[in-house]
């Protein structure tokens, strides 16, 4: 009590701060350990030195948040819609998640004004720092305040103000489509591959399928169809495409030292 008490303290008297008055606006609640969120905000473009010689950014924070986001919104998601099979709860997930609705979140909540960034980075084509810099937050409030209080925020502070989880819920990504025009877009030929059919304990019918994309193999799919499958493949795709700025780069990379091309799937 006499803890909870010095800490309340502690936090009104920062809250005359400029830097915690400035994260309190974006996350609805006042820093107890600063910080962790002036790191959350900080590009690599502008990282700094440590006496060791290792260059503080972000990314760390990063890696951190978007495995809490993951789980959080998972928590969120399984709870709230207690009936729906598993592949409703996925694609949901992955449309919140996305690095399209985490950039457009990040600029909702204002965390945008705060990001440190060098002059010479362009945000407007490189919007994906704020998405980037929202997953450094979620790792901020971790470990600043644990695991609840990532899921109050989320709940309280972005889903109750700014996404309607029943309108997400309900809009039908197709990934594939998205996949196809994606590589159409980049030139690049696109196969799925049936890999196995089996029977599930339920003996339902279980398909997997492996995407390829200019013979170099991308990922596998699963689902109680063919054409599950290949969504699912392509889910998982898009997930990776939409998570790594320098993906069509390194596959671009990766089918060039392939022996010869192919459309046949190894694993």
């Amino acid at each position: 009590m006499i803890k909870y008490i010095i800490q309340k303290i502690r936090l009104f008297s920062n809250a005359r701060n400029e830097p915690y008055f400035l994260f309190y606006k974006v996350l609805g609640f006042y820093p107890n350990k600063i910080e962790y969120y002036q790191l959350a905000v900080r590009h690599r473009s502008v990282s700094i030195p440590t006496e060791s010689g290792h260059l503080l950014s972000n990314e760390r924070l990063e890696f951190l948040g978007d495995a809490v986001l993951n789980s959080v919104v998972t928590d969120i998601l399984y709870h709230r819609y207690e009936n729906q099979r598993e592949g409703f709860l996925t694609n949901t997930r992955s449309k919140i998640v996305k690095r399209d609705s985490l950039n457009l979140l990040a600029v909702e909540i204002g965390l945008d004004k705060l990001v440190m960034v060098t002059k010479y980075v362009n945000t407007h084509t490189n919007n994906n720092i704020y998405g980037n810099a929202l997953e450094a937050l979620m790792g901020a409030i971790y470990l600043d305040f644990g695991y609840k209080k990532c899921k109050k925020f989320v709940e309280q502070r972005l889903f109750r103000t700014f996404v309607n989880l029943d309108q997400v819920a309900e809009i039908e990504v197709n990934f594939k489509s998205k996949l196809i025009e994606w590589c159409q877009k980049n030139h690049l030929q696109t196969e799925f591959i049936l890999i196995d059919e089996s029977l599930s304990k339920s003996n339902k019918h279980l398909f997997q399928s492996g995407l390829t994309i200019e013979g170099k193999t991308i990922c596998v799919g699963s689902g109680f169809s063919k054409k599950e499958s290949q969504q699912d493949a392509s889910r998982i795709a898009d997930q990776m495409i939409q998570s790594n700025q320098n993906f069509l780069e390194e596959l671009l990379i990766e089918i060039q030292q392939l022996p010869e091309k192919n459309s046949s799937f190894e694993i």
